[in-house]
């Protein structure tokens, strides 16, 4: 048994079909016949326009969602190279003494409200002399 092979563009044919599913569905409908999708792809090439119908839904989500996030990753990065570390440095201490001083005033707030709690549970029972 001898095997055949393929001319290399009727295998990148082949590639280019199982990227674009809806054209097998054209042909087994027989809107298209495959001798004429396979000269419109010779003569235009796989990145033209008209092919864009035919690809997966799902193929172009998932090369969107690769690309927002690369995209996002690069914003991402700009941003960092053009902040001020200096600028940074100073909103994070100015934050941290915002903290502290809002933990300052639960504990002091905390401390007033714990200790009339603590006083009447240190005696739970009032002993008067008669």
């Amino acid at each position: 048994m001898t095997s055949k092979k393929s001319h290399p563009s009727v295998q990148q044919f082949k590639e280019f079909v199982k990227k674009h599913p809806k054209l097998i569905q054209e042909v087994r409908k027989g809107n298209k016949d495959w001798q004429e999708v396979f000269e419109d792809w010779y003569l235009l090439g796989e990145n033209d326009l008209i092919w864009k119908q035919y690809k997966d839904e799902q193929q172009n989500d998932v090369q969107n969602d690769s690309a927002n996030k690369s995209d996002f990753i690069n914003q991402l990065f700009t941003a960092v190279k053009k902040m001020d570390m200096d600028t940074v440095n100073h909103h994070i201490t100015t934050m941290s003494s915002t903290i502290s001083t809002i933990q300052g005033l639960f504990d002091q707030f905390g401390s007033k409200g714990s200790s009339q709690n603590s006083s009447s549970s240190q005696h739970p029972f009032s002993f008067r002399k008669d």
